[in-house]
Protein backbone atom coordinates (compact mmCIF):
# COMPACT_ATOMS: atom_id res chain seq x y z
CA UNK A 1 0.00 0.00 0.00
CA UNK A 2 1.06 3.65 -0.34
CA UNK A 3 -0.49 6.32 1.67
CA UNK A 4 0.93 10.37 0.41
CA UNK A 5 0.69 12.97 2.95
CA UNK A 6 1.01 16.78 1.98
CA UNK A 7 2.00 19.89 4.49
CA UNK A 8 3.21 23.56 3.91
CA UNK A 9 6.40 21.58 5.57
CA UNK A 10 7.40 19.24 7.98
CA UNK A 11 4.42 18.80 9.90
CA UNK A 12 3.45 16.08 8.09
CA UNK A 13 6.43 14.36 9.97
CA UNK A 14 4.32 13.58 12.83
CA UNK A 15 1.15 12.09 10.99
CA UNK A 16 3.60 10.13 8.35
CA UNK A 17 5.55 8.38 11.55
CA UNK A 18 1.74 7.30 12.77
CA UNK A 19 1.19 5.51 9.66
CA UNK A 20 4.40 3.73 9.98
CA UNK A 21 3.52 2.74 13.66
CA UNK A 22 0.53 1.31 12.08
CA UNK A 23 2.22 -0.20 8.76
CA UNK A 24 5.81 -0.39 8.61
CA UNK A 25 5.63 -1.76 5.18
CA UNK A 26 3.71 0.72 3.81
CA UNK A 27 5.46 2.92 0.55
CA UNK A 28 5.04 6.10 2.25
CA UNK A 29 5.04 9.74 -0.07
CA UNK A 30 5.64 13.26 1.68
CA UNK A 31 4.91 16.09 -0.42
CA UNK A 32 5.63 19.79 0.88
CA UNK A 33 6.06 23.10 -0.38
CA UNK A 34 8.93 24.82 1.74
CA UNK A 35 10.03 27.40 -0.73
CA UNK A 36 6.70 29.07 -0.30
CA UNK A 37 6.30 28.75 3.69
CA UNK A 38 4.64 30.38 5.84
CA UNK A 39 0.95 30.19 4.40
CA UNK A 40 -0.92 31.24 7.21
CA UNK A 41 -0.67 34.85 6.08
CA UNK A 42 -1.75 34.35 2.28
CA UNK A 43 -5.02 34.40 0.93
CA UNK A 44 -7.61 31.54 0.98
CA UNK A 45 -7.26 31.63 -2.71
CA UNK A 46 -3.32 31.58 -2.60
CA UNK A 47 -3.71 28.81 0.00
CA UNK A 48 -6.10 26.87 -1.83
CA UNK A 49 -4.04 26.61 -5.51
CA UNK A 50 -1.14 25.53 -3.59
CA UNK A 51 -2.53 22.66 -1.75
CA UNK A 52 -3.92 21.34 -4.98
CA UNK A 53 -0.30 21.97 -6.78
CA UNK A 54 1.39 20.23 -3.56
CA UNK A 55 -1.48 17.41 -3.87
CA UNK A 56 -1.25 16.72 -7.33
CA UNK A 57 2.67 16.32 -7.03
CA UNK A 58 1.90 13.73 -4.45
CA UNK A 59 -1.05 11.96 -6.85
CA UNK A 60 2.01 11.28 -9.50
CA UNK A 61 2.75 9.11 -7.48
CA UNK A 62 -1.24 7.34 -7.40
CA UNK A 63 -1.14 6.76 -3.87
CA UNK A 64 -3.99 4.74 -2.17
CA UNK A 65 -4.78 7.52 -0.09
CA UNK A 66 -3.64 11.04 0.47
CA UNK A 67 -3.58 12.89 4.26
CA UNK A 68 -3.27 16.70 3.89
CA UNK A 69 -1.29 16.36 7.31
CA UNK A 70 -2.07 20.43 7.51
CA UNK A 71 -4.65 22.39 9.56
CA UNK A 72 -4.59 25.23 7.06
CA UNK A 73 -5.00 23.60 4.08
CA UNK A 74 -7.21 21.54 5.67
CA UNK A 75 -9.49 24.54 6.42
CA UNK A 76 -8.95 26.24 2.71
CA UNK A 77 -8.64 23.56 0.27
CA UNK A 78 -10.12 20.12 1.42
CA UNK A 79 -12.93 20.44 -0.75
CA UNK A 80 -11.10 21.29 -3.73
CA UNK A 81 -8.50 18.57 -3.15
CA UNK A 82 -10.92 15.77 -2.66
CA UNK A 83 -13.03 17.24 -5.93
CA UNK A 84 -9.75 17.03 -7.85
CA UNK A 85 -9.10 13.54 -6.85
CA UNK A 86 -11.56 11.92 -5.30
CA UNK A 87 -13.22 8.92 -5.80
CA UNK A 88 -10.16 7.15 -7.20
CA UNK A 89 -7.85 8.78 -4.09
CA UNK A 90 -9.14 9.13 -1.21
CA UNK A 91 -8.34 12.37 0.74
CA UNK A 92 -8.31 12.29 4.55
CA UNK A 93 -7.81 15.84 6.16
CA UNK A 94 -6.40 17.08 9.60
CA UNK A 95 -9.14 18.33 12.18
CA UNK A 96 -7.94 19.94 15.52
CA UNK A 97 -8.52 17.13 17.86
CA UNK A 98 -11.03 19.80 20.02
CA UNK A 99 -14.08 16.73 20.19
CA UNK A 100 -11.51 14.29 22.44
CA UNK A 101 -10.02 17.04 24.22
CA UNK A 102 -13.87 18.86 25.24
CA UNK A 103 -15.09 15.30 25.90
CA UNK A 104 -12.32 15.04 28.98
CA UNK A 105 -13.84 18.61 30.19
CA UNK A 106 -12.18 21.63 31.05
CA UNK A 107 -10.24 23.97 31.20
CA UNK A 108 -8.56 23.62 27.92
CA UNK A 109 -6.36 25.15 25.95
CA UNK A 110 -5.90 25.35 21.96
CA UNK A 111 -2.94 26.28 20.68
CA UNK A 112 -2.65 27.33 17.03
CA UNK A 113 -1.02 29.82 14.34
CA UNK A 114 -2.61 33.60 14.42
CA UNK A 115 -4.69 32.75 11.36
CA UNK A 116 -6.33 30.04 12.64
CA UNK A 117 -7.45 31.35 16.34
CA UNK A 118 -10.15 32.86 16.32
CA UNK A 119 -11.33 32.45 12.94
CA UNK A 120 -14.75 31.52 11.49
CA UNK A 121 -13.54 27.92 11.39
CA UNK A 122 -12.20 27.21 14.71
CA UNK A 123 -14.77 28.82 16.45
CA UNK A 124 -17.00 26.84 14.65
CA UNK A 125 -15.44 23.45 16.16
CA UNK A 126 -15.63 24.87 19.27
CA UNK A 127 -19.01 25.41 19.41
CA UNK A 128 -19.88 22.26 17.76
CA UNK A 129 -17.80 20.26 20.29
CA UNK A 130 -17.18 22.17 23.31
CA UNK A 131 -20.51 23.75 24.40
CA UNK A 132 -20.44 24.74 28.01
CA UNK A 133 -16.64 23.66 28.26
CA UNK A 134 -14.33 26.48 29.24
CA UNK A 135 -12.35 26.73 26.59
CA UNK A 136 -8.99 29.68 25.30
CA UNK A 137 -7.67 30.26 22.11
CA UNK A 138 -3.81 30.78 22.19
CA UNK A 139 -1.92 32.14 19.21
CA UNK A 140 1.36 31.18 18.57
CA UNK A 141 3.35 33.49 16.00
CA UNK A 142 6.31 31.95 14.69
CA UNK A 143 6.23 28.38 16.30
CA UNK A 144 5.53 26.47 13.14
CA UNK A 145 8.19 28.48 11.27
CA UNK A 146 10.68 27.83 14.07
CA UNK A 147 9.83 23.98 14.15
CA UNK A 148 9.82 24.44 10.26
CA UNK A 149 13.99 25.16 10.57
CA UNK A 150 14.65 23.16 13.76
CA UNK A 151 15.54 26.74 15.56
CA UNK A 152 15.76 25.83 19.28
CA UNK A 153 16.40 28.97 20.41
CA UNK A 154 12.75 30.63 18.07
CA UNK A 155 11.32 27.09 19.47
CA UNK A 156 11.66 27.97 22.96
CA UNK A 157 10.84 31.68 23.03
CA UNK A 158 7.65 30.88 20.96
CA UNK A 159 6.38 27.95 23.23
CA UNK A 160 7.42 30.67 26.13
CA UNK A 161 5.17 33.32 24.87
CA UNK A 162 2.31 30.98 24.11
CA UNK A 163 2.44 29.17 27.65
CA UNK A 164 2.39 32.48 29.37
CA UNK A 165 -0.99 33.41 27.38
CA UNK A 166 -2.45 29.95 28.40
CA UNK A 167 -4.39 29.76 31.61
CA UNK A 168 -2.44 27.80 35.15
CA UNK A 169 -5.51 25.94 35.40
CA UNK A 170 -5.65 23.82 31.85
CA UNK A 171 -6.07 20.16 32.25
CA UNK A 172 -5.53 19.53 28.28
CA UNK A 173 -3.83 21.79 25.26
CA UNK A 174 -4.96 20.98 21.91
CA UNK A 175 -2.11 20.99 19.23
CA UNK A 176 -4.01 22.88 16.52
CA UNK A 177 -0.76 22.63 14.03
CA UNK A 178 0.54 19.80 12.89
CA UNK A 179 4.43 21.24 13.27
CA UNK A 180 2.97 21.43 16.84
CA UNK A 181 3.16 17.99 17.44
CA UNK A 182 6.82 17.67 17.06
CA UNK A 183 7.50 19.50 20.15
CA UNK A 184 5.16 18.33 22.23
CA UNK A 185 6.89 17.52 24.70
CA UNK A 186 8.89 20.45 24.91
CA UNK A 187 4.66 22.21 25.44
CA UNK A 188 4.03 19.77 28.01
CA UNK A 189 6.68 21.21 29.83
CA UNK A 190 6.59 24.58 29.66
CA UNK A 191 2.74 24.32 30.58
CA UNK A 192 2.21 21.69 33.20
CA UNK A 193 2.18 22.95 36.50
CA UNK A 194 3.79 21.12 39.94
CA UNK A 195 1.62 19.34 41.58
CA UNK A 196 -1.27 19.45 39.24
CA UNK A 197 -2.44 16.79 37.35
CA UNK A 198 -0.72 15.16 34.15
CA UNK A 199 -1.29 17.53 31.33
CA UNK A 200 -2.73 16.12 28.57
CA UNK A 201 -1.75 16.84 24.80
CA UNK A 202 -4.28 16.46 22.19
CA UNK A 203 -2.98 16.10 18.61
CA UNK A 204 -4.46 14.61 15.25
CA UNK A 205 -1.63 12.88 14.11
CA UNK A 206 -2.83 9.24 15.16
CA UNK A 207 -6.40 9.90 14.40
CA UNK A 208 -5.56 10.53 10.43
CA UNK A 209 -3.39 7.63 10.06
CA UNK A 210 -6.02 5.17 11.42
CA UNK A 211 -8.27 7.31 9.14
CA UNK A 212 -6.71 6.63 6.17
CA UNK A 213 -6.24 2.54 6.39
CA UNK A 214 -10.00 2.49 7.17
CA UNK A 215 -10.74 4.55 3.88
CA UNK A 216 -8.85 2.37 1.93
CA UNK A 217 -10.16 -1.22 4.08
CA UNK A 218 -6.74 -2.06 5.42
CA UNK A 219 -5.87 -3.01 9.13
CA UNK A 220 -2.79 -1.76 11.11
CA UNK A 221 -0.25 -4.69 11.36
CA UNK A 222 2.35 -3.29 13.46
CA UNK A 223 4.46 -6.46 13.55
CA UNK A 224 4.78 -5.78 9.41
CA UNK A 225 8.24 -6.29 8.27
CA UNK A 226 9.45 -2.66 8.00
CA UNK A 227 10.90 -0.90 4.84
CA UNK A 228 8.59 0.72 3.19
CA UNK A 229 9.88 3.38 0.47
CA UNK A 230 9.90 6.77 0.94
CA UNK A 231 9.40 9.48 -1.29
CA UNK A 232 10.27 12.86 -0.43
CA UNK A 233 8.98 16.13 -2.97
CA UNK A 234 9.66 19.47 -1.72
CA UNK A 235 8.38 22.11 -3.84
CA UNK A 236 7.98 19.96 -7.19
CA UNK A 237 11.79 18.34 -6.56
CA UNK A 238 12.49 14.99 -5.45
CA UNK A 239 14.82 15.27 -2.61
CA UNK A 240 15.82 13.57 0.49
CA UNK A 241 14.84 14.56 3.91
CA UNK A 242 16.01 18.13 4.62
CA UNK A 243 18.14 18.55 7.57
CA UNK A 244 15.62 19.90 9.95
CA UNK A 245 13.46 16.81 9.17
CA UNK A 246 16.10 15.13 10.72
CA UNK A 247 16.27 16.69 14.29
CA UNK A 248 13.37 15.19 15.18
CA UNK A 249 12.29 11.52 16.39
CA UNK A 250 9.88 11.40 13.91
CA UNK A 251 11.78 12.30 10.65
CA UNK A 252 15.09 10.19 12.20
CA UNK A 253 12.39 7.07 12.86
CA UNK A 254 11.36 7.17 8.78
CA UNK A 255 14.17 7.47 7.40
CA UNK A 256 16.05 4.74 9.40
CA UNK A 257 13.05 2.43 8.08
CA UNK A 258 12.82 3.60 4.64
CA UNK A 259 14.43 2.91 1.58
CA UNK A 260 14.66 5.40 -0.84
CA UNK A 261 12.02 5.81 -3.01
Amino acid sequence: MKIALMDTGIGLLAAAAAVRTLRPDADLVLSSDPDSMPWGPRTPEDIRQRALTVCAAAAEHRPDALIIACNTASVHALPAVRELLEPAVPVIGTVPAIKPAAAGGGPLAIWATPATTGSPYQRGLIRDFAAGVEVTEVPCPGLAEAVQWADEDAIDRAVEAAAALTPRDVKAVVLGCTHYELVAERIRAAVQRPGADPLVLHGSAGAVAAQALRRIGEHPAPDAQPGGELTVILSGRHETLPPAALAYAEGRGLQAVSHAG
